[in-house]
């Protein structure tokens, strides 16, 4: 569920756990570390305030890995100290984040500083007058001047506003209408995946919907199969309450498991658990128990619990390998058959803290690999969505960006996503706290144009679902 959150933080905050440096693009992958110049390290983005806490991401511009064991970061008080954990390193061209407001806060007035183990030998700084807003990025990376950035911690800075893309009008029609009963759901209702004439919704309080057509251009629960008030969610070990944000399924439709992101644990709802998790959905109860997670938290950015996994969307692997779709990981065109069962195609789920999108492949075994880090220069993603007509990514903010929609697409000269296009959202449509965004298939598509749905996590007038068109 979001929440806006406006945070300013006191420089006298107690010292609280040590936070756990988070796993960014390649580091993964990285070879042991090996000598390196310190000046190929730098500090490329600091974040002062908002849902993504006080960080300090470092960046290697360099050609060698770098063991960062020991080294120390610092704000402008020599006592404050943040040690990074034995065992780290940093991969050439990889950005790293480092969550410190355990350690001590960053101010307004302020400094994120690098240090040697030994405490003495600055690498890199970075100082500042007022609040990030939301970040301060060096653009370019690892060697430009700092500026007023989106939140891209472990990816590539967002330079030159945003994305570089001006939103546009609504490519679609203006006015929007009601597609549920009044008061079906409440509030908390998060992502949505249309699968042809089934529309799955995903629910923070830990339920998946199966939504069938209502005859009159909306949605209403099946009432077959015991979907009537939708069933509860548990992880593989039958505990928990999985808060569900995101929702989509694979090439093998409903019959290949439905998957649901999920950002933390609701009966422990103060700890980050961002997981991908897959349901069997062709009994009858009205419990399902995951058959298998892919829980990510240890290789993503440290995020607020409730700013975590918002979105996901699956895309087939001969989509992106016939786009040209660079593997993050190896720095080499991606080549599926190199990650063994896997279904088929690759997982990419957004973060609301950030903004940014991961993509993952998730392997029959329970292993992982990331394969994209990819920066939507949006302040939080809340949906994302694979338009496989237009060979095209959205990547969709709640009001937090007042409705922004961006679409992005793998660019031919360097295999990644990019931005394309930016949206408003359509003239018809209040500023409302829509969580989800799906579009219909191509096979729907009338006088140019076929319906899309959002869902309003805070069920404005009674109602949770709304629907447009947008242009095929």
């Amino acid at each position: 569920m979001t929440v806006s959150r406006v945070r300013r933080r006191r420089r006298d905050l107690p010292l609280a756990l040590a936070a756990v440096p988070a796993l960014l693009v390649g580091a993964s992958t990285a070879a042991p570390a090996q000598a390196a110049p310190a000046d190929d390290i730098r500090v490329n983005e600091v974040v002062t305030t908002g849902s993504a806490e006080d960080s300090v991401e470092l960046h290697n511009k360099g050609t060698s890995t770098v063991d960062l064991s020991g080294w120390i970061l610092k704000d402008d008080n020599n006592s404050s100290k943040y040690t990074i954990a034995p065992g780290t390193t940093l991969a050439p061209g990889a950005f790293r984040a480092f969550d410190v407001h355990g350690r001590f806060g960053l101010g307004s007035s302020d400094k994120a500083r690098l240090y040697l183990p030994d405490g003495g030998t600055l690498v890199d700084s970075h100082s500042w007058s007022g609040h990030s807003s939301p970040s301060w990025s060096r653009c370019p990376d690892g060697t430009g001047a700092f500026e007023a950035a989106a939140v891209t911690l472990g990816a590539a800075n967002s330079c030159g506003g945003g994305g570089g893309t001006d939103p546009v009008a609504w490519p679609g029609a203006g006015t929007i209408a009601t597609a549920d009963a009044a008061n079906a759901f409440g509030g908390d209702l998060s992502g949505l995946h249309q699968d042809g004439s089934v529309l799955w919704a995903a629910q923070n309080s830990g339920k998946l919907w199966r939504l069938v057509r209502d005859g009159s251009g909306g949605w209403t629960p099946d009432t077959a199969n015991g979907w009537s008030s939708g069933k509860s969610l548990r992880f593989p070990d039958g505990s928990g309450t999985p808060d569900g944000e995101g929702v989509t399924v694979t090439g093998a439709g409903a019959s290949g498991g439905v998957f649901v992101a999920a950002e933390r644990n609701g009966d422990a709802s103060g700890t980050s658990r961002l997981s991908v998790l897959r349901y069997d959905v062709t009994g009858t109860g009205s419990t399902l128990t995951a058959s298998l997670e892919w829980n990510l938290t240890a290789d993503l950015p440290p995020t607020g619990p409730n700013a975590g996994f918002e979105a996901i969307t699956w895309i087939p692997d001969a989509s992106l390998t016939a786009a040209g779709f660079e593997d993050a990981s190896t720095g080499a065109p991606y080549a599926p058959a190199g990650y063994g069962a896997h279904g088929g195609g690759v997982f990419f789920v957004g973060v609301e803290g950030t903004g940014a999108v991961h993509g993952y492949v998730l392997q029959d075994s329970g292993a992982f690999t990331r394969v994209a880090s990819i920066a939507t220069g949006m302040a939080g993603v809340m949906e994302v969505q694979w338009e496989p007509q237009a060979s095209r990514l959205w990547a969709v903010c709640d009001n937090t960006c007042g409705g922004l929609h961006r679409t992005l697409k793998i660019d031919a000269a360097t295999g990644a996503f990019a931005v394309t296009a930016a949206y408003t959202r359509p003239a018809g449509m209040p500023d409302h706290n829509n969580e989800g965004f799906a579009l219909a298939g191509a096979d729907e598509c009338v006088a140019g144009g076929k319906p899309v749905y959002w869902s309003d996590d805070s069920n404005t007038d009674g109602h949770a679902l709304r629907r447009g068109t947008v242009d095929c």
